[in-house]
């Protein structure tokens, strides 16, 4: 059963409850829309589970129904690193509910998780990642190459002068909705103008993602006024609306200013507003179409499947291998714990232990 139908169902004490619960997280807290409804699916979840139980208000719950539930959805196979998700929204709920006067107790912090198994991230090698940044047809600057020139994208003539249809090119696929930007594919016959642009856009993207290590979200939230040009510095707002500037380098701003001058004029219109990045139909630009981006032109340049977040994780191999301090690291990712940013270390330590193991004779 879907989590709006279970949402509708709860008793009118616990349905109001979780509503709060997911606007404190909001406003709050200022979590990520993502993190809140991962946290409030849960929590319908577990309110579910204790309303089966006769429980009718959030006073009701305890460590029995808690652990209840959790051993009902450890029971459905489900993962651990899920368990623990799940763990964490029911104390942060059990919390919540008690420092609000809901809850006369906090059984949540009675509750223990099981620890996720954090397996080492996929990171592309140096090689790899210029070679992804670096598509053929694309000149320095960013910029599409003519048709004449060696590895130029195709184009499909319809009778109209200039129209173009770019078919399985990074973020260029065909079937989109009218008036979406989001989660469809992105169909372009609208004019060379338009079809460079995305091509102008998909590069820019590229860049940034992998010069900057920002999420893929991160991304898709940026304005046009939160890039310093002049210092080469992006200002991002990150998990719990924390902000943080990140660098760019040379590439990226010259992709980012074939954007800006050729590519982002081409695709905008009234709903484009303050965005940065700009989907096919003028919108902001949506994480979707994003990791089609991504995929596309790991496939082009035939690389394994990349996804935004291993360009995440290979900038910040990358920056580690090349010498930079942790700290700096964990500053430019926008971890909050240095914990999170210490997988990479082990990543390094294992692309040594690798290269030693093949190179050295007495390995």
């Amino acid at each position: 059963m879907r989590i709006r139908e279970l949402h509708e169902r709860l008793p009118t004490a616990l349905r109001a409850a979780v509503d709060d619960f997911g606007r404190h997280l909001a406003v709050v807290e200022g979590r990520s829309e993502h993190t809140v409804r991962a946290y409030v699916g849960d929590v319908v979840s577990l309110l579910d589970h204790a309303a089966a139980e006769g429980r009718v208000t959030v006073a009701d719950l305890d460590i029995t129904v808690l652990r209840g539930w959790l051993a009902a959805r450890m029971g459905t196979g489900a993962a651990r690193s899920s368990q623990a998700r799940r763990a964490a929204a029911a104390r942060a709920f059990s919390g919540w509910a008690h420092r609000t006067g809901i809850s006369p107790d906090d059984p949540g912090a009675q509750l223990a998780s099981p620890r996720a198994h954090r397996s080492l991230p996929t990171v592309l090698r140096a090689d790899q990642a210029a070679s992804l940044m670096t598509p053929a047809g694309m000149r320095d600057d960013g910029t599409p190459g003519s048709e004449g020139d060696d590895g130029a994208h195709t184009t499909a003539k319809n009778g109209q002068a200039g129209t173009t249809t770019e078919n399985h090119r990074a973020g260029a696929t065909t079937g989109g909705t009218a008036g979406n930007d989001g989660g469809g594919a992105e169909t372009q016959n609208g004019g060379s103008g338009a079809g460079d642009g995305l091509e102008i856009r998909d590069r820019a993207v590229l860049e940034l993602l992998y010069a900057t290590g920002i999420r893929v979200g991160e991304l898709c939230s940026l304005n046009r006024a939160d890039v310093d040009h002049a210092r080469q510095v992006v200002r991002v707002f990150g998990k719990g609306a924390k902000e943080r500037a990140v660098p760019f380098g040379h590439p990226a701003r010259r992709a980012l200013d074939a954007w800006l001058r050729l590519g982002r004029p081409a695709l905008a219109n009234r709903a484009s507003r303050d965005a940065l990045f700009l989907g096919a139909k003028g919108g902001r630009l949506q994480p979707t179409v994003v990791r089609r981006i991504v995929a596309d032109a790991a496939r082009a340049a035939g690389l394994p499947h990349t996804s935004p977040h291993d360009l995440r994780h290979s900038a910040a191999t990358h920056l580690l291998d090349g010498g930079a301090d942790l700290r700096a690291v964990q500053e430019l990712l926008g971890h909050s714990s240095l914990a999170s940013t210490q997988i990479y270390t082990h990543v390094s330590t294992e692309r040594l232990r690798a290269a030693f193991n093949q190179a050295h004779p007495r390995a």
